[in-house]
């Protein structure tokens, strides 16, 4: 296989030793098998220029691999044209000849930017070879001790902005000032030109700015960005639709960046990174960095990004959490489900009965459900109850022949559970009546209810929104309640609200220690125990002074 063939230029103002020179070059079968160049009649370029000012232009204009370059030219002579040749051209491999037998000038040469030096009077075909051939590989070494060096001082900055988030993270109380704080820090480094936070909104997916920082100077006003999938999405659209780090390592050439190029250009925008803020299945939203230079977001560094949106996204829902502790304000998401429990609802169908599920309690293996069932003999609610593939098992507490208490295990929507506690929601109440089935979630007031809504139709497919209320979440109780929650933990709390719910304090029992411990997949020595520190706890609430 046959690769690109090895571009010689070189500067020298006489046309006898440049003749001389590319016939080296040229007459040579050595030069294709050390450069890896193309096939021996079209291994190399070879172009020539007897002065400096046009070489330099040669240099700006072509893909030189090489430079012989003669010292003493017409229009500059000695290191001095050394010098403006690694000024113009960075690392570009130089072999420097001269007709001087010089070594103090050839060890100044090659401290100061060439990879060899030649005399001319000396020079052979093998020799000129073996120099191009070490001048590429040592010219190779550097470039890439270099592309690592940079690539550490990257990562060791966007470590320490990663920290800065971090310690933002702790000390900031709302989602604005953490945004606000993220974009300020990732544009301080002096890495990144212009950061910004934004959020998807509207059924197009409109992606709408919360905060920025850094040279925008208007570049948000001009642009537009969609997720929609019947659009050009760009970098910020895909990471929204992906949940993965897009980068865009040359604006300039990279053809999914037209709609916004010429913007972008202007601003001095050269690459950027967006990054999905995710936490668990929520998109909280995207954030984008520019940065003023081409290729400047290489993998690793994409991966602490994708970190970054990870932190960010775990401090927005502890936020929303923390918020709903502390909201009077909730608001109620109604949804009907298709398929569930179908052996229940095809029940209360035939036989205009309802089963109100008031008190839902997830433990470590499932959801307990204690509910009213009315209108349905025990011995049909049992038979539908069995025949269920996603009812695990029921209890009847206590109640009359055809309107009774009910305790329900399921473990099919721990998923649900879980998802919508983490993000500060919680399935609220349950209804089956009418051949349906419908269940209330509720979350803080004031929230963005979409990413809530994503959660639920994710882990129940069939379940379609029916109405969004809002109310208040507590009563004139509220005060001991949350005195209440501050003085136990969970498992104290969930051993004490099934024990109630279960009929544990009745009299007779309607449910034993040795059963609640069942449930909620622990021993009885544990179960007794978190329920002994739970009384201790309300009962010193109720009666020590304060």
């Amino acid at each position: 296989m046959s690769s690109d063939p090895l571009s010689v230029l070189l500067i020298e103002d006489n046309p006898g030793d440049a003749r001389l020179f590319e016939e080296m070059l040229r007459e040579t079968a050595e030069l294709p098998r050390r450069t890896d160049a193309g096939d021996s009649g079209d291994a190399l370029s070879f172009a020539h220029e007897q002065r400096l000012d046009d070489g330099l232009d040669a240099l700006t204009a072509g893909d030189a691999d090489v430079v012989l370059l003669d010292l003493n030219l017409p229009d500059s002579t000695g290191l001095d044209t050394l010098a403006t040749v690694v000024d113009e051209t960075g690392m570009l491999p130089i072999i420097v000849l001269t007709g001087l037998d010089d070594r103090e000038v050839g060890i100044q040469a090659i401290e100061r930017g060439a990879q060899d030096y030649l005399v001319k009077d000396n020079v052979t075909s093998d020799l000129l070879v073996r120099s191009i051939h070490h001048a590429l590989e040592r010219n190779r070494q550097d470039r890439e001790q270099a592309r690592r060096r940079e690539q550490l001082e990257a990562l060791n900055r966007l470590n320490r902005i990663a920290q800065d988030v971090t310690h933002a993270v702790i000390t900031t109380s709302t989602q604005e000032e953490l945004e606000q704080a993220v974009c300020d820090r990732l544009v301080d480094s002096d890495a990144y030109r212009f950061a910004w936070i934004g959020d998807v909104s509207g059924a197009a997916g409109d992606v709408t700015p919360r905060a920025s920082a850094g040279l925008e100077e208007g570049y948000l006003d001009g642009v537009s960005i969609t997720a929609s999938d019947d659009t050009e999405k760009g970098p910020t659209g895909r990471a929204i639709q992906t949940g993965a780090v897009q980068v865009m390592q040359n604006i300039r050439t990279d053809p999914a960046y037209e709609p916004w190029r010429e913007d972008a250009l202007e601003r001095g925008y050269q690459s950027s990174a967006a990054i999905p803020i995710l936490y668990g299945d929520v998109l909280y939203g995207v954030l984008n960095v520019y940065a003023s230079s081409p290729n400047a977001f290489s993998d690793p560094e994409a991966e602490i990004l994708a970190r970054l949106g990870s932190v960010i996204g775990h401090a927005i829902a502890a936020i929303e959490r923390k918020e709903a502790l502390v909201s009077d304000a909730v608001t109620e998401l109604e949804f009907a489900v298709d398929d569930f429990a179908e052996e229940l609802t095809s029940v209360t169908a035939q036989h205009d009965c309802t089963v109100e599920i008031d008190n839902l309690i997830q433990n470590d293996e499932a959801v307990l459900a204690y509910a009213h069932v009315d209108g349905l003999s025990r011995e049909r609610f049992s038979e539908a109850v069995d025949r269920s593939a996603v009812l695990d098992d029921a209890r009847i507490l206590g109640g009359d022949a055809e309107e009774f208490e009910v305790e329900l295990v399921t473990d099919a929507a721990m998923a649900l559970f879980e998802a919508l506690a983490t993000h500060g929601g919680n399935v609220d109440s349950a209804t089956v009546a009418d051949g349906e089935f419908r269940f209330v979630t509720e979350v803080p007031g004031g929230r963005d209810t979409r990413p809530l809504i994503d959660i639920v139709t994710d882990h129940c497919p069939g379940a379609s929104l029916l109405a969004q209320r809002t109310g208040q979440a507590r009563d004139e109780n509220s005060a001991r309640s949350l005195a209440f929650e501050d003085r136990l933990t969970d498992k104290q709390r969930t051993a004490l609200e099934t024990a109630y719910l279960a009929g544990h304090f009745e009299w007779p029992r309607e449910t034993n220690g040795e059963e609640i411990a069942d449930r909620l997949g622990i021993s009885p020595p544990t179960f007794h125990q978190h329920l002994r520190a739970a009384e201790k706890e309300v009962f010193s609430l109720m009666f020590e002074d304060e």
